[in-house]
């Protein structure tokens, strides 16, 4: 199965300077717990989660009306592309212990793939695939390397 067989085609992306409080919002809007950060000509250049909203703003009493996404994004984005077999994927997303992973083209965000997209795709994917994938990504012994 590819990713674009399984991943969500509508994506919610942000600017570098956009404020913690309208990416929040748009979060909540879209009941999304990721966004990924795009610059002038859409390429990605980072993502926000939800957790880094927690982590790397309100619990340092940073203005969320004035910190920049720039200023909280994990940079060095993992992608993949809508053509990659999701077993590979999964490999990726386990590997790098990521619960969401933007789909690109060219640098730019065509897509994401979820856990929740693996999960609904179960019969296609492999149960048993999916719960390893999980496991993997949330086995990390308390220290997560990214959040998204």
């Amino acid at each position: 199965m590819k990713v674009k067989d399984c991943m969500c085609g509508e994506v919610c992306c942000v600017k570098p300077e956009t404020n913690i409080s309208e990416i929040a919002k748009l979060m909540e809007k879209n009941h999304i717990g990721c966004v990924p950060v795009c610059d002038n000509k859409d390429c990605i250049v980072g993502v926000i989660t939800d957790r880094d909203i927690i982590l790397r703003s309100v619990a340092c009493d940073k203005d969320l009306k004035t910190t920049k996404a720039s200023e909280i994004m994990t940079c060095n984005v993992c992608t993949c592309n809508e053509n990659d077999e999701i077993c590979d994927v999964e490999h990726k997303m386990s590997k790098n212990q990521i619960r969401r992973i933007p789909v690109v083209e060219n640098n730019k965000v065509v897509g994401i793939l979820t856990l929740g997209d693996l999960a609904q795709n179960t019969q296609e994917v492999g149960e048993k695939h999916v719960c390893n994938t999980i496991e993997n990504i949330c086995n990390c012994g308390g220290q997560a390397k990214n959040d998204y």
